[in-house]
């Protein structure tokens, strides 16, 4: 009877020497290479046949995300979805070519999937790295419809299977109207039909071809490319929104004579806020929102879709009391009705901590859901003489300003009017600050080097972008930093020279667990103490010429001017600021005059009359007024 054969692997090698005893055959290798690939096609086989398509998410379920104040006390719940389905019949072809161009040119031939962009984007989340990009619609569909957002391994290889069996065992056009239903538009605007009311008004079956390309541009992010944000976006947004239109031309979905139409951009209209977010409210939500997409990498898709909770460092009391500040100042001296000049005059206004820059208060309009743009935020109104500090440091840093003191030694000299010995320059900076003097801080900024004077300000806390073109006129305030930016860089001279980034922001949760990135900022060197010293007397002055003396604040019966910073009537630019600050607070105030229409700003002379010096005794009275409301009892 003869024996089976066994199957045996000829490995080490048989009749081999050296080194060829130990190289695997060609039979090998291929059978174990075949022997691989058919476990792997095996197991997602498997897998395959096991994975069954879930029912689609409940929007219904959704929590909101919830803002606490200060204290602690809920300040808003924001998180309805704002979704209204329609059919595809119901949804202009333009749309969906514009859609389908620039999301999946290939969408009604593919599989549904793209492996490599899965590939991709698993290693970037192994790396910690974003994984935006590479998604069919397809792949969307099932994220948006079935799956949650975490950005996990486990995530994206479930998102492959499910698009593999909708892929085959849905039609296209259903998976095609369920993404247009379910994507995220911005705008808290879930779907093309909530879209298209936000956007322009009307129902998604109106859209024209021009409009339809603005809608696909903002499905890219619409923190990124909705025109109405920031001048910024609105200048990406009219790259795409062309690039989509000439990508239907590539594509055959458009031909180049119809293409030929459309050259004038779609402007959207101006975003609407719900009434929950009315007043203030709006405001501290952007300002909140911006700092925990900034620290956490969430997105305005991941917060519209609920479910966070985020303590903020907003003092309610506060908010409201400069609320009433600038209302009480403008309803007294402006009168829109009678007075030309007094016509669209906007307030923005802040408050930083100096401890620690936690941000306290803003004023960022009339009313957020009316006046959309955050005044307190925004970047592009001129700093004028406000930003003359910051050469003042400059100098003292270079060494410009130093000088032989009068008792002996040598190093900075610390300032007070009556000082003797101190150096002609030291001196004229002084006074030129306190009088709003132009010109020895422009020949400062020749001699120190306006890039110096750049680099401080930015230490002190000014952003890069908001920094102006770097000309004689520079050093006299030509950068457009915002009201919450002033006024957290101007906590440097009270802190002996140490900045501390602002935060809006001490912890967010979600389902009971803290999100990382939310660690209190820790304070930095931007300039030596001594320079800090010597420009803060300098404010000091500003402050007792401006608004006068207060009440220390420990309730002693001694009274010390604020460290102030300001425009005065010499400065020529179209707005009017002031700064004013103690160990508490730090307030910057900014008073400006735009119109929707207008690309630039309108002139601040005659505001409140004649002899307001351009505007800018406002600014000053309203710090008054809101240092004696939010003053504690003493």
């Amino acid at each position: 009877m003869r024996t089976a054969r066994r199957l045996r692997i000829d490995y080490p090698r048989r009749g081999r020497r050296g080194w060829r005893r130990w190289m695997p055959s060609w039979k090998l290798v291929s059978g174990l290479f075949l022997l691989f690939v058919g476990s792997i096609v095996g197991l997602f086989t498997a897998i395959y046949i096991q994975v069954e398509i879930p029912n689609p998410h409940d929007s219904a379920r959704r929590q909101a995300t919830v803002y606490y104040w200060a204290d602690g006390s809920r300040m808003v719940s924001v998180g309805d979805v704002n979704r209204q389905d329609v059919r595809l019949s119901q949804v202009p072809r333009s749309v969906q070519r514009a859609v389908i161009a620039a999301e999946n040119a290939d969408f009604y031939s593919d599989s549904g999937v793209s492996v490599t962009g899965i590939g991709r984007a698993a290693v970037n989340i192994v790396k910690g790295k974003e994984t935006q990009g590479g998604s069919t619609i397809t792949q969307q569909y099932v994220k948006n419809t079935y799956l949650s957002q975490d950005q996990t391994v486990q995530r994206k290889v479930k998102e492959l299977f499910l698009s593999l069996k909708v892929s085959n065992q849905r039609p296209k056009t259903e998976v095609l109207e369920g993404y247009l239903n379910t994507s995220w538009f911005g705008r808290d605007a879930y779907g093309i039909q909530a879209a298209s009311y936000a956007y322009y008004g009307i129902p998604a079956k109106e859209l024209d071809p021009a409009q339809a390309a603005l809608l696909a541009t903002v499905l890219k992010g619409a923190e990124s490319f909705d025109p109405s944000l920031s001048a910024a976006n609105h200048e990406r947004a009219e790259d795409r929104w062309s690039w989509v239109l000439d990508r239907q031309v590539e594509t055959g979905a458009m031909s180049a004579e119809e293409r030929a139409k459309y050259t004038k951009f779609p402007e959207p209209k101006p975003p609407v806020k719900p009434t929950s977010q009315a007043g203030q409210i709006g405001y501290l939500v952007d300002l909140a929102n911006k700092y925990v997409r900034g620290r956490s990498g969430l997105t305005g898709k991941d917060l519209a879709g609920g479910g966070y909770r985020i303590h903020t460092t907003f003092d309610k009391a506060k908010v409201f009391a400069l609320t009433k500040a600038v209302e009480k100042v403008s309803g007294e001296n402006l009168d829109p009705k009678k007075r030309a000049d007094d016509r669209h005059v906007q307030v923005g206004a802040a408050s930083v901590r100096p401890e620690d820059g936690a941000i306290v208060a803003v004023y960022g309009g009339s009313d957020a859901i009316e006046h959309f743009s955050n005044n307190a935020d925004t970047s592009g109104v001129p700093a004028a003489s406000a930003f003359k500090p910051f050469v003042y440091a400059a100098a003292l840093e270079q060494g410009i300003a130093e000088g032989e003191r009068s008792g002996g030694g040598t190093g900075p000299v610390p300032l007070t009017p009556s000082s003797e010995g101190v150096p002609s320059m030291l001196m004229s900076l002084h006074a030129s600050l306190v009088e709003s003097d132009h010109t020895p801080f422009v020949e400062t900024g020749k001699k120190v080097g306006l890039n110096n004077v750049k680099k401080i300000a930015v230490a002190s806390g000014l952003r890069e972008e908001s920094m102006a073109k770097l000309e004689p006129t520079f050093s006299i305030g030509t950068s457009t930093p915002s009201a919450v930016r002033l006024a957290s860089a101007y906590t440097t001279f009270i802190n002996e020279g140490q900045a501390t980034e602002p935060y809006s922001v001490t912890k967010v949760e979600r389902d009971g667990v803290a999100v990382e990135g939310f660690e209190l900022p820790q304070k930095h060197r931007a300039m030596s103490s001594e320079t800090a010293s010597i420009v803060g007397s300098a404010l000091r002055q500003v402050g007792w010429t401006t608004v006068g003396a207060s009440k220390d604040p420990e309730g002693l019966r001694h009274y010390f001017p604020p460290w102030a910073g300001k425009t005065g009537p010499n400065d020529r630019m179209k707005s009017a600021w002031f700064i004013g600050m103690n160990e508490e607070l730090s307030t910057s105030i900014t008073m400006f005059r735009t119109k929707p229409d207008v690309p630039h700003l309108l002139p601040m002379q005659g505001v409140g009359g004649d002899d307001s010096e351009r505007g800018s005794a406002f600014p000053p009275l309203i710090w008054a007024a809101y240092e004696q409301m939010a003053a504690p009892p003493p």
